[in-house]
């Protein structure tokens, strides 16, 4: 190709406006496959549903290429029916700055042959538009001819320079060029001058990666499923964050969404969320019954991802997105990202999957290949050059953080499966201390021993949780400056196992139990009728905004395994289904919308010998901060309610004596204190001077009958009363197994 060539075919606007009617999938497919031809010649080509042109717009495209089918008695596809009532509308724009020309689809079996396309011709040569190529009419099999055209229309649309005006004498070398197997590649180009904010850009004496990112088809679409707004809101973030990967996004709707245009897709972000008992949104009930019969099209040329949208609060915990995971792999879709399930909090694991099915996406090459090997080097790509930012509150903004960097002395437990052997390893390490705890092991893994082996994964993973300095934590969610101790100048951090749990090699631990206690306990939730209010989307049930937000901060925490973690009691007492669990019922227990014989059954469980009764102290779950102090809160509730609704009916004070004996069964020390302040709380307190505990104290009556004054205990040293309480504050049991022993033949009625 000589250099005058070159220049005229990278100089200036190079764009390609390819607009497609389609009621059955045949002219998207069509104009899908012009797209990608279109690189060949220098062009970059966008493709657009003609149901989401703005008729305004036509009037700053130099060039258009028009792929139109006829639906029924010469009638427009339903996409461009509002695009054609524009058109012929007062308002329709000049064209006289507009190139085109037309591909209509068809059947001669119907009187009014590609009469759709036929308008189309008509209406853009009547608007002042210059046909380039007269118009091209294909029967069903339309292959040949369609080819043929785009051949004939492509070099024409080339030979537009980059002010629009039509060189006629470059067809042919464009052409001949071309047919000799010569290909414009994209490293060729400069970068287009245009403003407009979805228009791709390439890359100029850019890095293999940026080119690779921005060459031929880099189209995703991003298809919502949506009740209340949220996948919808989701979906229009994805679109603005996939720029920064040189994709072209383009998000629909499912309601109304051709099922056949999916097979000439080769990049799908799926974003849905579960209506109800685990059904399909309404927008998405149409499109999910197309998908599922006989005649729904083979996807092998689609990669796909799925974020679904749920609450935990329901049984069938995001059905919807679960489904459609499941039907575009049965149907032949190439999935690249695992589905990613989120709770009412979505904001952070569907960033995580954002990012994530993003570079995956960018990975497939423009003829629709998935190129693993490209995913590291467009992750590397980004994170090497300025921070990528979408303007605007609602955006995905990736921040760049640096910190001092600090000496630290790694010590990490290291146990060998094999040999039955366990240890301790240490490595001297200089560290930013933004660094996480995570990325510590990572580059520990990766720099130091290979055979190190801890539990990988997101930074929010839940099953990711480890000691670090004697604190149980998330790795990726904890900073090295954060939970590093200091000792004599230097940093110290000490990494372990979780503790109460089989340990399988170095830091995993067995969490299976977890899984098997949570399953046990049928924590599914049950609604029960009640009033609703009518809404567009459909009758709805209503509750107070107070109310809503109490019952999911109750479950708002990301690992059920670290809340475990906080209590003392879980590994010692097998039969404990746990504070995570514990707050889990609770919260369905106080949810208005469990129906009636729902709540029986989780207060049952709660009530039993594994649930509340058997956690002995709160304020080991009430000191890992901010976190153990709300779920403490909400365990107390509970408890509380469990007490009131009958537990202790045998007396007044039954609640005394039951939590004295298991705090005495289970820590192994006689703690009236304890009790005292759990049970009662401040107000009960007071109201309990005249009875109780506190009236024992004060009239002299103890439990073992021994002497009520001991020693100067109750005259100058609190927390004893009127210096009448025996000297059992923190005292140890002696022969505690026997006394367990008694208390396990004697049983919970105790």
């Amino acid at each position: 190709m000589s250099d005058d060539l070159v220049q005229f075919l990278t100089s200036g606007d190079r764009t390609l406006n390819i607009l497609f009617g389609s009621q059955s999938g045949n002219s998207e497919d069509l104009a899908s496959k012009i797209g990608k031809q279109a690189s060949s010649y220098g062009l970059e080509s966008t493709v657009h549903d003609m149901g989401d042109v703005d008729i305004a717009s036509l009037s700053g495209m130099k060039r258009v290429l028009i792929v139109c089918s006829t639906w029924g008695e010469g009638e427009q596809p339903d996409n461009a029916e509002d695009l054609w009532n524009a058109a012929n509308g007062d308002g329709a724009p000049a064209l006289s700055s507009t190139n085109f020309s037309v591909c209509a689809l068809g059947d001669t079996s119907y009187e009014l042959f590609c009469e759709s396309g036929k308008e189309w011709d008509k209406r853009f040569e009547e608007l002042g538009g210059k046909r380039l190529l007269d118009r091209v009419d294909c029967d069903v099999d339309y292959d040949k001819p369609a080819a043929t055209w785009t051949e004939m229309a492509l070099p024409r649309m080339a030979a537009v320079d980059g002010d629009g005006v039509f060189q006629e004498g470059k067809v042919s070398s464009i052409s001949e060029f071309v047919s000799s197997g010569g290909s414009l590649d994209a490293s060729d180009a400069p970068a287009p001058a245009s403003d407009d904010a979805g228009s791709k850009v390439t890359a100029q004496g850019g890095s293999d990666t940026q080119v690779f990112m921005h060459e031929g088809d880099r189209s995703l679409h991003i298809l919502f499923g949506s009740q209340s707004g949220n996948s919808e809101g989701l979906a229009a973030k994805i679109s603005k964050r996939a720029s920064a990967y040189g994709l072209d996004a383009k998000v629909h709707d499912m309601d109304g969404f051709d099922l056949s245009s999916l097979s000439g897709m080769s990049r799908v972000l799926i974003v849905c969320s579960t209506w109800g008992e685990g059904e399909q949104p309404d927008n998405a009930e149409a499109l999910w019954i197309a998908a599922n019969t006989d005649g729904a099209p083979s996807l092998s040329q689609t990669h796909f991802s799925v974020c679904a949208l749920g609450d935990t609060s329901y049984e069938l915990f995001c059905e919807s997105g679960k489904e459609w995971d499941k039907r575009f792999e049965e149907l032949g879709g190439t999935r690249l990202v695992d589905r990613v399930d989120c709770d009412v909090d979505y904001d952070a694991p569907s960033a995580i999957w954002t990012e994530s099915a993003l570079a995956h996406m960018s990975a497939v090459d423009g003829n629709g290949t998935f190129q693993a090997e490209m995913v590291e080097l467009i992750i590397e790509e980004l994170s090497g050059g300025d921070d990528v930012a979408v303007e605007g509150d609602d955006g995905f903004v990736v921040p760049s953080f640096e910190s001092e960097e600090l000496q630290v002395n790694v010590q990490v437990f290291r146990y060998d499966c094999l040999e039955g052997e366990s240890g301790t390893d240490e490595w001297a390490c200089v560290l930013p201390g933004n660094m996480s705890v995570l990325q510590l092991l990572r580059t520990v893994k990766a720099t130091e021993d290979g055979s190190l082996t801890f539990r990988d994964g997101p930074a929010n993973d839940p099953c990711t949780v480890i000691s670090v300095n004697g604190r149980n934590v998330l790795p990726g969610l904890t900073k090295i400056s954060d939970i590093a101790s200091s000792v004599n100048g230097s940093w110290k951090i000490v990494i372990e196992p979780l503790p109460g749990g089989e340990v399988i090699r170095d830091l995993v631990v067995d969490l299976s139990i977890h899984d098997i206690k949570r399953s046990s306990l049928k924590p599914w939730f049950h609604s029960a009728t009640r009033d609703g209010i009518e809404l567009s989307q459909g009758v709805i049930g209503s509750m107070s905004s107070s109310e809503a937000t109490e019952i999911h901060k109750i479950r708002d925490f990301t690992s059920a395994v670290l809340v475990d973690s906080f209590s003392d009691t879980l590994p010692y007492n097998e039969s404990y289904i746990g504070p995570s669990n514990v707050v889990s019922l609770w919260s369905r227990v106080i949810d208005p919308r469990t129906s009636d014989k729902n709540r029986i059954e989780h207060m049952k469980s709660l009530s039993s010998v594994g649930g509340i009764k058997a956690e002995t102290d709160l304020s080991s779950i009430s000191r890992n901060g901010e976190l153990g102090m709300k779920i403490s809160s909400h365990m107390l509730d509970a408890k509380t309610s469990v007490l009131r609704d009958g537990a202790f009916s045998d007396s007044r004070h039954g609640k005394h004596v039951w939590w004295y004996c298991w705090s005495v069964k289970m820590s192994g020390k006689v703690n009236d204190a304890v009790i005292y302040r759990q049970v009662l709380g401040p107000i009960g307190l007071i109201s309990n001077l005249t009875s109780g505990i506190s009236a024992r104290m004060m009239l002299g009556f103890t439990r073992t009958g021994g002497r009520v004054f001991n020693g100067l205990l109750g005259m100058i040293a609190p927390p004893a009363g009127v210096g009448k309480m025996p000297k059992q504050f923190n005292t140890p049991v002696n022969n505690h197994h026997e006394v367990v022993a008694i208390y396990n033949e004697i049983g919970s009625g105790f």
